[in-house]
């Protein structure tokens, strides 16, 4: 028994021994985080140049090396010149194991040098499609493009704290504060329509994009409008965040599938919703750079 081990044990270490003196010793890739530029050859305005773009989709002689979350550091057991792709990727409805290319984003493209023991520093840098179409409610026009439900008990304003906008796109965000005596439900929807937003395409790429600042939970949904029915679609809920700690956070929502279950003769409103968290004596929701994004 203790020769057939030690055989074993022998032929173990013949055989990674071989692995090490056959693999050279790798290149490096090191990919900061994304740059998100203004396209000069966009055919329709983006609005602010906000993003979230979290992940990158690495191919390099167009064979893919994996998906990152930037920054990051990576071997590759490749050497000589070669070309890098790098794909800008989001968090999917804002789910982290949810990594998905952006479709409306273009890739970003570099010939290195891959030298062994050697790190190429890559800043990738993205733009949208010049093909991209927005419809947008960014609150800097004095007319805000979402209406207040009836049944709402607070209306969505304008604001512009400075404190607020430390770090941050835009001179207005539209703001809702709610309290645990009157002001304890909100309920909007977006007039999208009458800016020509009904033609959101079927059975393709349709994505909300939001951000958000907030100390109170609020959902968002997409509302069907056709001439017999009106129907609601709750979707993602944007969760709070502790008041000593809240950031403004970008989310990217994927509505492919709701338009396409929906009533073909229906145009679509973007909707939300809140009601005062439990517990809380008042909270608040701010919005800014609201777009519905497609081709």
């Amino acid at each position: 028994m203790k020769i057939y081990f030690l055989f074993l044990l022998l032929a173990v270490f013949g055989l990674f021994n071989s692995c090490v003196k056959n693999n050279p010793d790798p290149s490096w890739i090191e990919v900061n985080e994304w740059t998100l530029e203004a396209n000069v050859n966009a055919e329709y305005a983006p609005g602010e140049l906000t993003h979230n773009i979290t992940e990158a989709w690495v191919y390099i002689d167009d064979e893919i090396i994996g998906v990152f979350e930037v920054p990051f550091k990576i071997p590759v057991l490749k050497s000589g010149a070669a070309i890098v792709k790098i794909f800008p990727a989001i968090k999917n409805n804002g789910i982290s194991n949810t990594k998905k290319i952006y479709p409306f984003m273009e890739e970003y493209q570099l010939a290195v040098d891959l030298i062994p023991n050697q790190t190429v520093t890559i800043n990738p840098v993205t733009r949208y499609n010049k093909l991209t179409q927005f419809t947008i409610e960014d609150f800097e026009d004095p007319a805000i493009k979402i209406s207040n439900d009836p049944n709402s008990s607070v209306e969505i304003t304008t604001a512009n704290d400075p404190l607020v906008l430390k770090d941050f796109n835009g001179n207005f965000y539209g703001q809702v504060v709610l309290d645990n005596i009157a002001d304890t439900m909100w309920v909007a929807y977006t007039d999208f329509n009458s800016i020509g937003q009904a033609g959101l395409p079927r059975g393709a790429e349709v994505y909300l994009e939001i951000d958000f600042y907030n100390t109170n939970a609020a959902t968002t949904g997409l509302l069907a409008i056709s001439p017999t029915s009106i129907k609601p679609n709750q979707h993602i809920q944007l969760n709070s965040q502790n008041p000593s700690t809240v950031k403004w956070k970008k989310i990217y929502i994927d509505l492919r599938e709701i338009i396409s279950n929906s009533d073909p003769a229906a145009y679509f409103e973007q909707t939300f919703q809140a009601l005062i968290d439990a517990d809380d004596a008042s909270g608040f929701i701010y919005l800014d750079n609201i777009k519905v994004v497609h081709f």
